[in-house]
């Protein structure tokens, strides 16, 4: 299933009592595409500092590698990120990409240090819940320490969807020593170290997945429609 090497997660039965975590909240999923690299980015960074910690947001910030030729590299640039945002353009046909960009529950897509956007987007997706009204999704801990994936779709799926597996760390702050930022100090909020595909799921049946997350950064369940379309269900444990 391609779990990338530093994201030491370990496959378990879903065996015992499982005690809830975090109930379904349906917030909404908020991506955005930077990079240390990128001169309009840090208001889009700033930005994040006001969303990282709602609760009724999941902000992610995925930085890309595309900028690290102009002369620095992002120190938490990942290829991945970068075909991730890709794959975004293409299925909503265009050819290029830009940062700073945000895609909102898997669908929208602003311009990352556009606070009026980004909030309007948010507040329609938190009017409407839109497609994540199909699917309820809940996390909870086994007995052994395992996390545990339910999900209940309350219609049939349009299309099969991914069910994907996110961690982030917190906070950090970065000297930018060169490139177009050089001089800036930046707090960089949720910054997504690994981000892997679990499982597919058709919705026909409810789906109960048992992992094994080591380590202290923070959790993200995703469950979008194959294809990176719409987001259908989110939940986090911190």
């Amino acid at each position: 299933m391609g779990l990338s090497n530093g994201f030491r997660v370990l496959i378990t039965a879903a065996i015992g009592f499982a005690s809830p975590l975090s109930a379904q909240q349906t917030p909404v999923l908020v991506e955005l595409f930077t990079s240390q690299g990128c001169i309009a980015c840090p208001p889009a960074d700033k930005l994040m500092e006001t969303l990282a910690d709602r609760d009724d947001v999941i902000a992610l910030a995925l930085h890309v590698d595309y900028w690290d030729y102009i002369g620095w590299v992002d120190s938490f640039g990942q290829s991945q990120f970068s075909d991730r945002q890709k794959n975004y353009a293409r299925a909503n046909g265009r050819a290029s990409v830009y940062t700073p960009q945000m895609i909102i529950g898997g669908i929208d897509e602003v311009k990352g240090s556009s606070r009026a956007q980004v909030m309007g987007a948010i507040a329609t997706h938190l009017g409407t819940n839109g497609a994540q009204d199909t699917v309820r999704l809940t996390l909870s801990q086994g007995s052994q320490g395992e996390l545990i994936i339910e999900a209940r779709a309350g219609q049939r799926l349009a299309t099969e969807a991914d069910v994907q597996l996110v961690r982030y760390r917190d906070s950090e702050r970065v000297e930018i020593l060169d490139g177009e930022n050089a001089g800036r100090s930046v707090t960089y909020r949720n910054i997504v170290t690994a981000w892997d595909n679990l499982t597919t799921w058709d919705g026909t049946q409810p789906l109960r997945y048992s992992v094994l997350v080591e380590g202290e950064e923070a959790v993200v369940v995703v469950i979008q429609a194959q294809n990176q379309g719409p987001v259908l269900a989110t939940a986090r444990r911190r």
